[in-house]
């Protein structure tokens, strides 16, 4: 039993040592933190003057208060009707989840975009750069170094 625990125990260390897993691992706390800093500028940059421009509307108090023995309700903000106990569809606060994931969905499209044309380009670098070392004997087809003036498996002059 100890034993197969101890199995377990190597194979995870090593499984959790390797460089993609960690790399994996910093991936997420960046994600993370960058995810904070788009709701940020969702919330306190991007949905004040959006909601200015579309009539002094505050998106993150745009609700539904769902009807309660069967009377509607009515709060003056969602905190309010959060307060009393009512059961709401918090529609505004979805809008503003919208626009966050559009803006990382488009960041990211704009890196992986930047990411493909510098793999491209690096490409394209690789195969200016490629110069022959070798060249084939024209007798025994075996390769030969370019400087080679002589075959070394079966002795011909090369050019």
């Amino acid at each position: 039993m100890f034993e197969r625990l101890k199995r377990y125990g190597e194979e995870f260390k090593t499984f959790a040592m390797r460089g993609n897993v960690i790399d994996m691992a910093v991936g997420i706390i960046i994600g993370a933190a960058f995810g904070k800093i788009i709701d940020s500028l969702v919330k306190d940059i991007i949905m004040p003057p959006l909601g200015w421009l579309l009539g002094k509307v505050d998106f993150s108090n745009l609700y539904i208060a769902m009807p309660n023995h069967g009377k509607f309700m009515h709060y003056d903000s969602l905190q309010n009707a959060q307060a009393a106990g009512a059961v709401t569809i918090n529609y505004g606060l979805f809008i503003n989840t919208l626009i966050s994931f559009l803006i990382v969905a488009f960041a990211v499209f704009l890196l992986i975009k930047a990411i493909n044309k510098l793999t491209s380009l690096r490409a394209e670098d690789c195969k200016k750069e490629k110069v022959a070392t070798t060249k084939e004997c024209p007798y025994c087809y075996s390769t030969v170094d370019i400087r080679a003036t002589k075959c070394p498996n079966c002795t011909s002059d090369l050019n």
